[in-house]
This record gives C-alpha cells, sequence and structure tokens, in this order.
C-alpha cells in the first residue's frame, strides 16, 4: 500500500505541477514507470485509483487521460462516500449543509436568472396543497439544486450536491412522522423565492437558514 501510495503522490504532482493538465494523454506505462522510478504494478494500482475518484480517465485500448479536473466532476466521489453514512451522523450532515446551504441561496441572490424562479414557482404551484412525501421531497431536492447552481460557485454546488443523499431520508421521514411538515416545507419555499425575486441575499439566507434548521431540530427531537 505505501508503494501504491507513492505512485499516487508522484502522479499527483505531475498534474499540481503542471507537467500533466486536465485533458492530456499519459505516457504509456512502461515510460511513465521507468520516469517516475516506479514498478508497472504499483503504477497501474495507482492509476486504477485515480481513475475511481476520476481524477484519471482510463480509456480501453487507447490510453489514460487526465480529466477536466471539473468540480463536479471530483466531488461525485463525495456522494459515493456519505452514502456509507450512519443514522446517528445524519444530523452532521445537516449541520454542515446549515452553513452552506444558505450561503449558497445569498450567493443566488443577485445571479439566478428569472426564468429559473418561474420554473421553481411553477413547480411548486403543480404540487398543489397535498403533494405526497415523495412529489415533496423530489421537488425539494431540485429547488435546492437549481439555488446552488445559480450560486455560481461550482464548488460549493456540488458539495451540496454530494451532501443531499444522507438528508433525503430525514426528510422522508420528516414528512411520514410531522403532521405539519408539507405545509411548513411549502411556506418556506415560497419564502425564499420571495427574497430571491426581491434580489434580497440576506433574507435568502435567512429563509435557507430556517429552512435547513427546521428539518434538524426535528429530527433532533425524534432520535
Amino acid at each position: 500500500m505505501a508503494v501504491t501510495d507513492e505512485a499516487i503522490e508522484k502522479i499527483k504532482e505531475m498534474i499540481v505541477s503542471g507537467t500533466l493538465r486536465p485533458g492530456d494523454q499519459l505516457p504509456r506505462e512502461s515510460e511513465l514507470a521507468a520516469v517516475l522510478g516506479l514498478s508497472r504494478n504499483s503504477l497501474r494500482e495507482a492509476v486504477r485509483a485515480l481513475s475511481l475518484i476520476r481524477v484519471l480517465d482510463v480509456r480501453q485500448g487507447d490510453g489514460t487521460y487526465v480529466t477536466s479536473l471539473d468540480p463536479q466532476l471530483l466531488l461525485e466521489a463525495l456522494s459515493f462516500v456519505v452514502d456509507f453514512h450512519r443514522d446517528d451522523t445524519v444530523l452532521e450532515f445537516l449541520a454542515v449543509r446549515r452553513i452552506l446551504e444558505p450561503a449558497a441561496t445569498a450567493l443566488a441572490a443577485p445571479r439566478i436568472a428569472e426564468q429559473e424562479l418561474d420554473a421553481l414557482t411553477a413547480r411548486l404551484d403543480a404540487l398543489g396543497g397535498t403533494p405526497s412525501v415523495d412529489e415533496l421531497v423530489a421537488c425539494d431536492l431540485e429547488f435546492h439544486r437549481v439555488i446552488a447552481r445559480s450560486s455560481g460557485n461550482t464548488v460549493l454546488s456540488s458539495l451540496l450536491e454530494g451532501l443531499s443523499g444522507p438528508t433525503t431520508g430525514a426528510r422522508v421521514r420528516r414528512g411520514l412522522a410531522q403532521r405539519d411538515a408539507v405545509g411548513r416545507t411549502l411556506h418556506e419555499h415560497r419564502a425564499i423565492l420571495a427574497a430571491l425575486r426581491d434580489r434580497d441575499g440576506e433574507a435568502a439566507r435567512s429563509w435557507a437558514t430556517v429552512h435547513i434548521a427546521s428539518v434538524e431540530q426535528w429530527l433532533r427531537s425524534a432520535l
């Protein structure tokens, strides 16, 4: 494992230093192993590991390439990791969302397009007053995804996308257990949209905080 770690670090250094850039093809295995002073086996294991976290793209019959290194691509690994969360860590994920989500919502206030706001409003209207829990959660996920993407910060948006998985289950359980959860969620969504339409970043931040905190508070009392 130590040898493989060394191989990973050496390839990483080539990318960080700019020797290899996004989209570049790696030298042939035998050539790269000689340049880095590695065995071909350790190099092969390093390439396999880096391809799993989307740093490298192994194309059968073509070669190995550095990916775009786009934050959204690299942070896909986060979604995979957080799927292994334990129930007792859901509150910690929600606490992180309570920090990041309001920031993303505030950043989106001056940037989000009117067409996006209209589409989100139409989606809420289509739900009606008594949507199913599944419908509400699906709408909630899309609602926050659109706003996060409108923040203009791809790293922040990707982090929130990766964190949404563990908290989805909490929202479903809340919808099943808490009688006023549906109405409260719809009200909070509309308040966030109103603040975004007013281009009021601080109001948008405040309502997003209330929205995430209400799920967190319910779950804390339910655990």
